[in-house]
C-alpha cells in the first residue's frame, strides 16, 4: 500500500496493530507506533486503544502504560486490554489495582472486565479477591455469562478450592469443553484423580466433545492414580480423535509418555515415544524421566544418545533425569561424567535437584564423604531434598555419625516435616540404640511435626480403589483381613521376619507385629489378588515411602503367589518378581 504512494490513516493502522498483536510482533509493533506518532493519530482513541491491546499481547506491559496514560480518555475496552495484559504476565496485583482504578472514574466493566480480573486471581493464586470479585460478577448480572463461569471455575480450581469451583460449576446454565476441562485439570492439580476421570465420563455421557485438553488432563489423572487401563482407554479416544488437533500433538504425546512411564508399562511409554511424529526437549525429558523412576539407567544413556544425534539440545530438566537414571542404576562413573558436561559442554549452572541427584548418586554407591562434601559446597542453602538423599544413604549403609549430623541439617531446615524424623529414627535400630530412636519420636512430637498418614491406590476393573493404615471401610475387609493372615502364615514359612523396629509406637512385640500387617499397601496388595486373576500384575500407588517391613514382605509375596507387583512410591518404582525388587533393596 505505501510503496504504491497511499498514506495510512486511522483505518489502516487499526487492524495493522492488530495484525501484530495477534503474531506477538513486538519490534514490528513498534515501528507502526512510530508512525502512527508521525502521522498524528496517536490521539485518536481506537488507535490508542490498539496500541495498548498490541503491547499488552506482545507483554510488554510498560509501552502499554506509557500509551495508556497519555489517553486524553480511556473506554472499557483500554481498561479491559490493561487488565488482561497484566493478567497474561503474571501481574495479578497491578490488574486488581487497575480494577479498582477504573471503577474510580467510572467506567462500568463487562463481562471481558471480570473475565480479566478472574483470572488475575487465579495467576497470583488470590481466592479471597476472586471471591470478591465473584461477589461483584453476581450484582452486576454477569455470572451466568458462560465465557466469566468459566473463568471463576478455573480460578476457584487453580486456588485450591474445588467445593467453590464444583459450585459455580453446578450453577451455570450452560457449559462448553472449557468449563469441563477446567474441573477436570482443577481435580488433577488438587491430587483428586479419580474426580477427574468421573467429570470425563461424565462429560462424555453429556454429550460435551472432548478436546486435547481434555486428554491431556485425563490422561495426567491416570498417571497419578496409576490407572493404567482407564489411561489406554483415554489413549484409543485419543487415537481417534488426534485429527481434529494436529497442532496439539506433541502436547498429547509427552502426556501419553508420562502416563504410561507412571503407571508401571515403559513398553508402551516408549512405543507412544517412537511413533511419534514430532518430538521436542519435553518430549525426550519425559522418556529419560520414565527410565530414571523405573532404574533402566543404560537404556536412559541409550536414548539420550539418540537425542543429541537428532540435534536436541538438552536442558537442565534433561541432565535431572539422566543424573537420577545413573544413581538408581548404580552408574557413578556415567553420572560424573554428564555433570560435569553439563556445566563445561552446555554451560549448564548445576541446581539444587543436580545437587540433590549427585549426592543420591554418590550416597547409593556408598561414598559418603564424596556425598556429605557435595551438600558443603553447594552455592545455596541446601534443599530439604538433598539432606533426606544422604540421611537415607546413611541409613542403608549403617553410617549412624553422619546420619545424626546430617539429621540436625535437615531438622534446622525443615523442622515441622516429618519425613526426616521418621528417617532419622529408623538409622538407631540396626545400631541398637533404641532409647536414640524414641527420642528422636519424642522431639518430633514436642516440635509438632506431622506424620502423613500412608495412602495407597490400585486399579481393578477400570475403579481406583483407596487403602489406608488400619483401614476398615472397605467392603472387602473381611476377605481382605482373611487374605492377609493366610499371606502372613506363608511368608513367615518362607523365612520372612517381621521388622518391628520401625514402628515407633511403645507397644508389645505381638502389637507391632499386627500393625505391620495393616499398612495401607499390604491391604490393597491382598485386595488385588482377592479380585484379579492368578498371574495379573498388581499395580499401586503409595503416597510415602515404601518401609522395610512392606518391601521385604512383598519381595516374599511376589514369589509365593507368582505374582509381578509394581509399587510406585515417591522414590521410585519398585518391581517386585519371583522375591526380587528392581531396586535391589535401595530406595
Amino acid at each position: 500500500m505505501q510503496k504504491k504512494g497511499m498514506t495510512p490513516n486511522t483505518f489502516t493502522f487499526v487492524p495493522v496493530l492488530n495484525a501484530c498483536a495477534s503474531l506477538r510482533a513486538l519490534e514490528e509493533g513498534r515501528q507502526v507506533h512510530e508512525q502512527i506518532i508521525q502521522s498524528g493519530c496517536e490521539g485518536d482513541a481506537f488507535v490508542g486503544c490498539s496500541l495498548v491491546d498490541m503491547y499488552a499481547k506482545c507483554g510488554s506491559m510498560e509501552d502499554a502504560h506509557r500509551v495508556f496514560n497519555k489517553m486524553p480518555s480511556r473506554d472499557v475496552v483500554t481498561w479491559n486490554a490493561m487488565i488482561l495484559g497484566h493478567g497474561k504476565c503474571a501481574q495479578g496485583q497491578k490488574a486488581l489495582e487497575l480494577f479498582s482504578q477504573m471503577q474510580q472514574e467510572g467506567v462500568k466493566p463487562d463481562s471481558v472486565t471480570f473475565v480479566g480480573v478472574v483470572n488475575a486471581c487465579a495467576s497470583w493464586v488470590a481466592r479471597e479477591e476472586g471471591r470478591c470479585a465473584h461477589e461483584q460478577i453476581i450484582r452486576s448480572g454477569w455470572d451466568s455469562d458462560v465465557f466469566v463461569g468459566n473463568s471463576l471455575v478455573d480460578m476457584y480450581a487453580k486456588c485450591g478450592s474445588m467445593e467453590d469451583a464444583q459450585r459455580v460449576f453446578n450453577r451455570m446454565p450452560s457449559r462448553n469443553v472449557v468449563t469441563w476441562n477446567a474441573m477436570i485439570l482443577g481435580h488433577v492439580k488438587c491430587r483428586q484423580g479419580h474426580k477427574s476421570v468421573e467429570f470425563f465420563r461424565q462429560m462424555q455421557q453429556e454429550g460435551v466433545q472432548p478436546d486435547s485438553v481434555t486428554f491431556v488432563g485425563v490422561v495426567n489423572a491416570c498417571a497419578s492414580l496409576i490407572a493404567l487401563e482407564e489411561g489406554r482407554s483415554a489413549h484409543e479416544q485419543i487415537i481417534q480423535n488426534h485429527s481434529k488437533w494436529m497442532d496439539s500433538v506433541v502436547f498429547v504425546g509427552n502426556s501419553l509418555v508420562d502416563m504410561y512411564a507412571k503407571c508401571g508399562s515403559m513398553e508402551d511409554a516408549k512405543r507412544v515415544f517412537n511413533e511419534m511424529p514430532l518430538r521436542d526437549v519435553v518430549s525426550w525429558n519425559t522418556i529419560l524421566g520414565g527410565f530414571a523412576m523405573h532404574g533402566h539407567g543404560n537404556e536412559a544413556l541409550t536414548y539420550f544418545e539418540q537425542m543429541c544425534e537428532e540435534g536436541v539440545q538438552p536442558d537442565g530438566i534433561t541432565f535431572v533425569c539422566l543424573l537420577s537414571a545413573c544413581s538408581h542404576a548404580g552408574l557413578v562413573h556415567e553420572g560424573m561424567c554428564f555433570y560435569a558436561s553439563m556445566k563445561e559442554v552446555y554451560m549448564i549452572s548445576p541446581t539444587v535437584e543436580h545437587y540433590t541427584c549427585m549426592v543420591d548418586l554418590l550416597g547409593r554407591a556408598g561414598h559418603l564423604e564424596e556425598a556429605e562434601n557435595m551438600i558443603k559446597s553447594m552455592p545455596c542453602k541446601p534443599h530439604f531434598a538433598t539432606c533426606m538423599a544422604l540421611l537415607g544413604a546413611c541409613r542403608i549403609h549403617g553410617n549412624v555419625e553422619m546420619g545424626e549430623r546430617v539429621a540436625k541439617q535437615f531438622i534446622e531446615l525443615e523442622s515441622e516435616n516429618a519425613a526426616g524424623y521418621v528417617l532419622a529414627a529408623n538409622i538407631y535400630p540396626a545400631s541398637g540404640n533404641k532409647h536414640l530412636c524414641e527420642d528422636v519420636e519424642l522431639q518430633r512430637k514436642e516440635r509438632d511435626a506431622k506424620r502423613q498418614p500412608g495412602r495407597t491406590w490400585i486399579e481393578v476393573d477400570n475403579k481406583v480403589h483407596t487403602f489406608v493404615v488400619d483401614d476398615q471401610d472397605h467392603p472387602q475387609m473381611v476377605e481382605i483381613h482373611a487374605e492377609l493372615k493366610r499371606l502372613s502364615t506363608l511368608v513367615h514359612d518362607a523365612g520372612y521376619v517381621p521388622h518391628t523396629t520401625i514402628v515407633l509406637h511403645d507397644v508389645e512385640e505381638e502389637e507391632k507385629v499386627f500393625h505391620l500387617c495393616h499398612h495401607s499397601e499390604k491391604l490393597a496388595i491382598a485386595f488385588g489378588l482377592l479380585n484379579t486373576a492368578p498371574g495379573t500384575p498388581l499395580r499401586i500407588r503409595k503416597n510415602l515411602r515404601v518401609c522395610e517391613d512392606c518391601h521385604t514382605s512383598t519381595k516374599f509375596i511376589s514369589k509365593i503367589v507368582g505374582r509381578t507387583i509394581m509399587v510406585r512410591d515417591v522414590n521410585c518404582f519398585h518391581h517386585f518378581k519371583d522375591g526380587v525388587c528392581s531396586c535391589m533393596d535401595y530406595w
